[in-house]
């Protein structure tokens, strides 16, 4: 399985039940982007307040694992962390380590195995987590998630991780932000959430989404840089050769604010934005025009309300 097909799946965690509503007309459509969406709609994140460093020893970071975890959503922030030096530390900065429900080897994105350091019973008390796109995120993952963030600094998901976070409930009554592909069925699975279009990510009190992929490390820099500075964040970055600027700029994603249009031989599902191929995609017709989708579901979704997915404005 590869990352594309991972994020349609992880998507599509739990969307039998929310298709079985929509059809039978009880569950919520997404309205339709509004033009012209105020300032306000993007994430506005600088004013988040600087995280506590103890004098001596490293910060735990626990890395959340399941069945398809892709492999930049945790690799990515993995060594930005690694990478963090704090000249006069003693100690690394972060201590990091894998936690899944099992110790038992993990298949991640594209058959990368991966044996977990802890399970859920035995990790160390963690001050982040990590929680990238994920296809197999248990009950029990969902219930340490639960726990832990009672005492962490900063649980992040990364890309689609953010579907796994808003299960736990967590993020009910608040903004976040996931891969571009999956704003509208986001919104339509979690409507408590405040989705955000077009954010590298939103911090939301000890709680923090990402964008998809890439996004996370800038989030993860971002952490570095409300633990021990800009400066410090940023010799990281040099370090890594990374030269992007989004950790400094949450409203670096405005390109996906803007809804993609089918472009001849290349159509989008209407519904998430992702390109599909004709040749095998399920499709219908409105005002006689074909429309394509990346899954059957998506399908079921847009033919209960078509209207909804026309505009083409900015989200």
């Amino acid at each position: 399985m590869n990352r594309r097909q991972l994020i349609l799946s992880s998507t599509a965690l739990g969307l039998s039940p929310l298709v079985e509503a929509v059809e039978s007309g009880t569950a919520p459509l997404p309205a339709a982007p509004a033009a012209g969406s105020s300032p306000h709609d993007l994430a506005t994140s600088q004013s988040a307040a600087s995280l506590p460093v103890p004098p001596t020893g490293s910060l735990p970071v626990a890395f959340v694992l399941s069945e398809g975890a892709v492999v930049i959503d945790f690799c990515g922030p993995w060594e930005v962390f690694e990478s963090v030096r704090v000249i006069g530390r003693r100690d690394a900065a972060f201590q990091l380590y894998t936690v899944a429900e099992t110790i038992q080897p993990i298949t991640a994105s594209s058959g990368m195995k991966i044996v977990p350091n802890f399970d859920f019973k035995s990790a160390p008390a963690p001050k982040v987590v990590v929680i990238p796109a994920q296809s197999a995120a248990s009950e029990a993952a969902l219930e340490w998630i639960r726990q832990v963030t009672r005492h962490t600094d900063i649980t992040m998901s990364v890309c689609t991780g953010a579907y796994v976070l808003a299960r736990t409930g967590l993020l009910n009554g608040r903004s976040a932000t996931t891969h571009h592909s999956s704003y509208a069925d986001f919104a339509m699975q979690f409507p408590q959430v405040r989705m955000v279009r077009g954010a590298r990510f939103v911090e939301a009190g000890n709680l923090a989404t990402s964008g998809g992929l890439s996004s996370g490390i800038d989030l993860s820099l971002r952490v570095v840089e409300r633990y021990f500075g800009r400066d410090v964040a940023a010799q990281t970055a040099y370090f890594m050769e990374y030269q992007g600027g989004g950790w400094m700029d949450p409203n670096s994603n405005r390109t996906y604010r803007t809804r993609r249009t089918a472009a001849g031989a290349h159509p989008v599902c209407p519904v998430c934005d992702m390109e599909v191929d004709p040749a095998v995609a399920p499709q219908s017709v409105y005002h006689d025009t074909t429309f394509y989708f990346c899954t059957p579901a998506h399908k079921v979704i847009f033919d209960k309300e078509p209207e909804q997915f026309l505009d083409s404005s900015d989200g």
